[in-house]
């Protein structure tokens, strides 16, 4: 009997240690990564007990708490809604949260292991507890220039300092209002949501960062990177010039999107053909260099790498094993290559800071709430180098010559007394049921000023621009980013 006592006091001894081994975990160990998931409604509903920080531009609150004479002391209110949905997101009640009310949603609310000793500080003295603030890099009249330009074309903008990866605008359309998912009203808010969920043109995609479409042309520069940091290529190097070019082992046929030959003569270079956005030399140099080398460089420019913003981003893609028409296909930017505005912007990044790619970031710092003093601070952090500075600077001329030569694809895109460089994209996205092309994908990524880069710039517009196919890379994307790069420089 005192033996079967024994096994039985023992087999709950076991699991009583189990018990509060695993409370001890899920309450020491997860306690951040419970606090934080968007799904714990409990401390969802407790946080609007507190004055969560602000989210600030340029020192003026994108996002804010405002005290309310309801069951919760605080709601949260966004003073300029729409423009900046895509970097605050929405902070809700019932339905979660995103964006940087997401990716920062410890600091804002106060819960963040850095703020322990602030936090007990507020226990011990009686004071209310409080979240701390976010400053973003974002530059106010660089994303008011971005919203304007955009206009209600489908699409996104993004805009960074080179030299730092700041980002300086985030824009993306269509987008929502998110004071419409605030306050409680549960119905309401459900409504709301659901509405934006089932929406076609998709406003609760943040398209600058996120999804991805076919990069077109501009992965041109993708590809000469890879060909000139090989060894065996030069701006020089020359290619057939007849305007097209058969698949290899298929019947297919690549052709210049004019249908003509990429400039005079027998011959074309690497140079004309980046600067006249020609497909066939790219077309056979993508063969040449192989489907890995071409997803070599492509990785080393962000594409198949995770990458937090601290906005979690959808990276660029590249099979890295494909055959010889595929990997044509791939080198011009069709097939199944796929980027954002913010990949295609980390490449013309690279180009313009002398081969070196630093880590974009939307945070500048985060500030205490009370006396504004810093807590956490942003610091440059190189990201790759995917490239010389020779084949860099080399590069730069080539995207100089796409803006300023006549037979540029980016003539739209100069500026008076400032070398702008630039590369458009005119991406394929099949065809109708009718058997007629879907409008284009429309792209532009380059920097300004050439000799010392402040701005570099990733334009998309979906859907031709509503142009159906007479929407242009040229006639559109290009002034887009025209315009945010007048914005930075005026300043």
């Amino acid at each position: 009997m005192n033996k079967q006592l024994k096994r039985v006091s023992m087999v709950i001894f076991v699991m009583f240690l189990a018990l509060m081994t695993s409370s001890t975990i899920i309450q020491v160990g997860a306690a951040d990564e419970l606090r934080a998931d968007p799904r714990n409604t409990r401390t969802r509903y407790a946080s609007f007990d507190v004055e969560r920080g602000a989210i600030l531009v340029g020192g003026q609150a994108v996002a804010q708490s405002v005290p309310t004479d309801d069951e919760f002391k605080f709601t949260r209110e966004y003073p300029q809604g729409p423009l900046y949905s895509a970097i605050t997101g929405y902070y809700t009640l019932n339905q979660g949260m995103t964006g940087i009310e997401s990716a920062l949603n410890a600091e804002l609310s106060g819960t963040s292991n850095s703020q322990f000793i602030d936090k007990l500080t507020r226990i011990i003295t009686g004071q209310k507890p409080q979240g701390d603030s976010v400053e973003l890099t974002i530059n106010p009249v660089v994303q008011q220039a971005a919203w304007d330009a955009l206009g209600d074309m489908t699409g996104a903008v993004v805009a960074m300092d080179p030299s730092t990866g700041k980002i300086l605008a985030l824009v993306s359309k269509p987008t929502f209002d998110p004071n419409s998912l605030t306050g409680n009203d549960d119905k309401q808010i459900i409504e709301t949501y659901n509405s934006l969920l089932n929406d076609p043109t998709d406003p609760l995609i943040n398209r600058a960062i996120n999804g991805g479409n076919h990069p077109g042309s501009t992965f041109k520069l993708v590809t000469t990177t890879s060909a000139l940091e090989s060894g065996d290529y030069t701006p020089q190097s020359t290619f057939p010039n007849t305007g097209q070019y058969q698949l290899p082992q298929s019947s297919s046929i690549v052709r210049n999107s004019w249908l003509g030959t990429c400039g005079p003569g027998a011959t074309t270079t690497l140079a004309t053909g980046l600067m006249s956005s020609c497909n066939t030399p790219f077309a056979q140099l993508g063969v040449e260099l192989g489907s890995e080398a071409l997803a070599d460089t492509a990785e080393s420019f962000g594409f198949d790498t995770e990458l937090n913003i601290p906005l979690p981003v959808t990276p660029g893609f590249i099979p890295r094993v494909q055959n010889a028409p595929q990997t044509a296909l791939s080198a011009i930017g069709q097939q199944d290559v796929m980027a954002t505005p913010l990949q295609m912007a980390m490449v013309s990044m690279a180009i313009a800071n002398d081969g070196q790619l630093m880590k974009p970031q939307l945070v500048d710092s985060v500030v205490n709430s009370d006396n504004l003093a810093t807590v956490s601070e942003f610091k440059p952090e190189v990201f790759s180098t995917p490239m010389s500075a020779e084949t860099a600077e080399e590069i730069t001329q080539m995207m100089i010559s796409v803006v300023s030569n006549a037979a540029g694809s980016a003539t739209t895109a100069r500026i008076d007394g400032v070398n702008v460089a630039g590369k458009t994209g005119t991406a394929e996205n099949g065809t109708l049921t009718d058997g007629t092309d879907k409008p284009y994908t429309l792209w532009f990524t380059g920097f300004a000023p050439a000799e010392s880069p402040k701005v570099v710039v990733g334009v998309v517009v979906e859907n031709g621009g509503g142009m159906g196919l007479e929407g242009t890379s040229e006639g559109i994307a290009a002034p887009i980013g025209k315009k945010v790069i007048e914005a930075v420089l005026n300043q």
